[in-house]
């Protein structure tokens, strides 16, 4: 299974959500999984005047390049993350949503599984908004969505049946918590399996 997990993360906390789903993601046996990072759009100097932003940014360009349309269309299986901006998603990942028209022309997106996971500020701040918002490029593709729901018992104590989430703070320094983290690892095993039987059923049928 290819799998893509693209997010956009400013001080790491969606990082940490992103990094449990690859990991749940690599339990399927066979699965290649693909970390990426949408690059920031803040100017330089705004970033830098922000130590803690600036550190986490040098440190998570470095290891996770910026997601392509060829990482997209290259995939089975596709989550995407982000930090919630007024209940909607940030102009990080949108970009990434935006650039995607080629591959919508081309059907390149149909059938592909897909999930979305969010950190927001407060428990209340618009995770599931974001959630939702993030959904409907999904069904423009013609993709298939597979949610957490209450598939597993981690799902009663951490993130919502539309997708992982966590709450990070008001100043972004709580990190995912251990059942945040145990319901992102099931989520990206959960879609990684959806997708891998989704796969196997389309070549049965073409026999």
């Amino acid at each position: 299974m290819n799998v893509l997990v693209a997010f956009y993360s400013r001080y790491g906390n969606t990082r940490a959500l992103a990094e449990a789903i690859a990991a749940g993601a690599a339990e399927i046996p066979n699965s290649e999984v693909r970390l990426r990072r949408a690059a920031d759009l803040a100017p330089p100097d705004v970033i830098a005047a922000d130590a803690r932003w600036a550190a986490a940014r040098e440190e998570m360009t470095r290891l996770y390049p910026e997601p392509t349309n060829d990482d997209l269309e290259w995939a089975d299986v596709i989550f995407l993350g982000t930090p919630t901006r007024y209940g909607n998603p940030s102009a990080e990942i949108k970009l990434v949503i935006d650039k995607t028209g080629p591959l919508w022309l081309a059907g390149k997106l149909v059938d592909k599984v897909f999930s979305v996971f969010v950190s927001t500020s407060t428990p209340h701040g618009g995770n599931e908004s974001t959630i939702l918002a993030m959904l409907n490029p999904i069904m423009h593709w013609g993709g298939i969505i597979v949610t957490p729901g209450y598939a597993d018992r981690a799902m009663f104590a951490a993130g919502t049946p539309y997708g992982a989430s966590s709450v990070s703070g008001a100043n972004a320094d709580e990190p995912p918590t251990e059942n945040d983290v145990a319901v992102a690892r099931f989520i990206g095993r959960r879609a990684t399996e959806r997708a891998l039987m989704l796969k196997l059923g389309k070549e049965m049928l073409a026999g």
